[in-house]
């Protein structure tokens, strides 16, 4: 059973895809039926999208605004909910051959906030298998910030230990582990009264992130069953980076923003908070896999029959994918967003979870599968169907579909369809705009102009770097064996450094 559902996605989005040239050539006038309706369908998905986004964008800045340390002060006395002084936040930060500069910008970001720095437990963990880079980053870390937080804990993460991947959750799961054996276990700190924030080491926090998270965590009545995320924004170098990665990384950004709108279906993804209480329930992350961050929303699910996301509507800010030449950062993207793709391991690990557990309703079950599976299929198919397999009827469909008034109005319909889409990605233009950090020097007033012209290439990023690695990651997962993915580190690139 479990490699039967390693298999469906795959079997799922290659079937649609022949299909759309099989019935093409032998039913075009139903298929152009089919791609007018499924136009329609994504124009008012992608309305209904942009109004999500636009909700979030407005609560994110009304977050920001907030005095989020008065709020916790006035929290009323309760005898269910700890006071928020006595509220440790443990930061979770592997690292592998980064750049010193990429982990002080981090680190710098954690003390720049307005939350107590003596309620932050900082725990850094590189990697033995770069170990004169990880003892170096070490040495200086504990030189320049040592003495700046409540503890900085560093760890170095054995190589070829059995049974683990390396990688970011490998890593994660052996800091976080020496974390609780020399630290929090040493002092007698409450598991419960710790929110563990696991970072990218390219993270940077706004000065509200511990306030936003503290409050969160401490209004939620349930609040050990609950993971917190912030919305990740891929701008720390933005403009370092080529227009067609300037429009992924802000194309990832905005699906997190939207899903924030829809908390019922949201996962973990990359930086977020884990109660310490749930991390030790479930004994960490798991150490065999690459997409350790969606999976701990998985593995609390299955240990408490039930699970949800806390959206904090409050950013963090993490590199867009930037190299030393145009493409070798256009490889790097890609690789990247493959590995985004193959967060589609979680599915059979889902799938064999709702067969064997009884205690879930059968509802629940249907309910994950469905959004579950329809968002990786939709990843792999939707901008084929709409850019490239579109168009086959009218090369497929022979000189009878080709005279007929639907082979003519086909390409008409669906163009003036897309104009009206276009109306979503201009929203998404203003918004990318108004959201790019402090302009560097060189930056000028058409430079605004490219930076929402640049949204013209969403059809292109949304086939190359969407559906492509999309399906690549699907198919990879059902062939198993020497095809599955390994951990690939995204460089942190910085100029001169």
């Amino acid at each position: 059973m479990p490699r039967f559902f390693s298999t469906l996605p795959a079997l799922l989005a290659w079937s649609t895809i022949m299909a759309m040239f099989l019935f093409s050539w032998l039913a075009p006038a139903w298929v152009a039926v089919f791609i007018i309706f499924f136009d329609i369908y994504w124009l008012l998905k992608t309305i209904y999208l942009s109004f999500h986004l636009q909700h979030t964008f407005q609560k994110m800045r009304a977050n920001l605004k907030i005095d989020w340390l008065s709020r916790l002060k006035s929290l009323p006395p309760s005898s269910d909910r700890p006071h928020w002084e006595d509220i440790y936040h443990l930061v979770v930060i592997p690292f592998y051959k980064e750049p010193y500069e990429v982990v002080a910008e981090s680190l710098e970001s954690l003390l720049a906030g307005n939350y107590s720095s003596d309620r932050l437990i900082v725990a850094l963990g590189g990697e033995e298998r770069a170990q004169e880079h990880a003892r170096e980053i070490i040495t200086r870390a504990r030189r320049d910030y040592s003495d700046k937080f409540f503890r900085l804990f560093t760890t170095l993460h054995p190589a070829g230990l059995p049974g683990e991947l390396a990688g970011k959750g490998s890593n994660s799961a052996w800091i976080a582990r020496r974390a609780k054996e020399e630290i929090i276990d040493t002092l007698n700190l409450s598991y419960e009264n710790i929110i563990t924030s696991v970072f990218d080491v390219d993270t940077q926090v706004p000065s509200a992130y511990f306030g936003i998270l503290a409050y969160a965590f401490l209004t939620n009545p349930d609040r050990q069953r609950a993971s917190y995320q912030p919305i990740p924004f891929f701008t720390n170098n933005i403009f370092a980076t080529p227009a067609l990665g300037r429009v992924v990384s802000f194309s990832a950004t905005f699906w997190q923003m939207m899903q924030q709108a829809r908390p019922e279906r949201l996962t973990t993804f990359s930086s977020h908070a884990v109660p310490f209480q749930a991390l030790v329930d479930v004994d960490f992350w798991e150490t065999d896999l690459v997409s350790e961050d969606s999976r701990i929303f998985w593995q609390c699910f299955f240990r408490y029959d039930g699970w949800r996301v806390v959206p904090l509507n409050c950013p963090v800010y993490m590199d867009s994918n930037v190299a030393s030449t145009f493409w070798r950062t256009m490889k790097n993207i890609y690789l990247q967003q493959r590995r985004w793709g193959w967060g589609v391991e979680n599915i059979p690990y889902m799938l064999s979870g709702f067969v064997t557990n009884r205690r879930l309703r059968f509802s629940t079950k249907l309910y994950w599968s469905f959004i579950t599976l329809e968002g990786f299929h939709s990843w792999a198919t939707n901008a084929l169907i709409i850019f490239a397999l579109g168009w086959l009827p009218l090369f497929l469909g022979g000189a009878d579909f080709n005279y007929s008034v639907l082979s003519y109005s086909l390409p008409e319909v669906t163009r003036f369809i897309m104009m009206l889409a276009m109306v979503g990605i201009a929203s998404s233009a203003v918004v990318s705009v108004i959201l790019l950090p402090p302009r560097p020097a060189w930056f000028r007033w058409y430079h605004y102009f490219l930076y929402l012209v640049q949204w013209l290439l969403m059809p292109l990023t949304l086939i190359i770097f969407g559906a492509i690695p999309g399906l690549e990651a699907q198919t990879r997962l059902a062939l198993g064996g020497r095809f599955r993915l390994g951990f690939w580190v995204t460089p942190k690139y910085r100029e001169n450094k």
